[in-house]
C-alpha cells in the first residue's frame, strides 16, 4: 500500500491465500486489505490517537437507508449522549475528492444528521460544520471530541 498523508501507525496485516488483510481495532477482527480499508483504518486511528476520540464511540459502516436504498456509512463518531457528532466518508488514494463525493457524504448525513463532516482519500482531508442556518463551513482542523 502506498504511504498516505496521515500518521503512520503500527498496524498489524497479513497475507494469505485470499490475499492481503489489516486487523481492525474497532472491529477486532481482520479485514480485506483494499485502498479505501487502508485509509479508513489510517483515519481510526488518526481520531483516536492523534485526537483521543474513544474508540467505543467510533463505528465503521453503519446501514442507512437512503431513498428505500441499503448503503453504509464510512465511519461515524458518536457523542457521550449517543449522538451522531462526525461523519466520515473515505475513498481510496486513487479517488480525487470531488463535489460528488461531498454530495454523496451530505446525502448521508441527511440521514445520520452529524454536525461535523470530513472527507479523506488518505491524501487530501477537508473537514466541515453545519452551520445553524445548515450551511456548510470549511474548518482547517478536526474538531476535538465533544465541542
Amino acid at each position: 500500500m502506498i504511504e498516505l498523508n496521515l500518521p503512520s501507525y503500527d498496524f498489524q496485516a497479513r497475507k494469505t491465500e485470499e490475499g492481503y488483510f489489516i486487523f481492525c481495532i474497532l472491529r477486532k477482527k481482520w479485514l480485506v486489505l483494499t485502498p479505501e480499508e487502508w485509509v479508513r483504518q489510517h483515519f481510526v486511528h488518526l481520531l483516536t490517537s492523534h485526537y483521543a476520540y474513544p474508540k467505543s464511540l467510533l463505528k465503521i459502516e453503519g446501514g442507512l437507508s437512503l431513498n428505500r436504498t441499503a448503503k453504509r456509512s464510512d465511519l461515524v463518531m458518536y457523542s457521550r449522549d449517543g449522538l451522531p457528532f462526525l461523519l466520515v466518508e473515505c475513498k481510496a488514494p486513487e479517488v480525487k475528492i470531488t463535489p460528488s463525493v461531498l454530495e454523496q457524504a451530505m446525502r448521508y448525513n441527511h440521514v445520520i444528521q452529524a454536525p461535523f463532516l470530513a472527507l479523506s482519500n488518505g491524501m487530501e482531508h477537508f473537514i466541515f460544520r453545519f452551520t445553524k442556518q445548515g450551511k456548510l463551513e470549511r474548518l482547517e482542523d478536526v474538531p476535538p471530541f465533544g465541542e
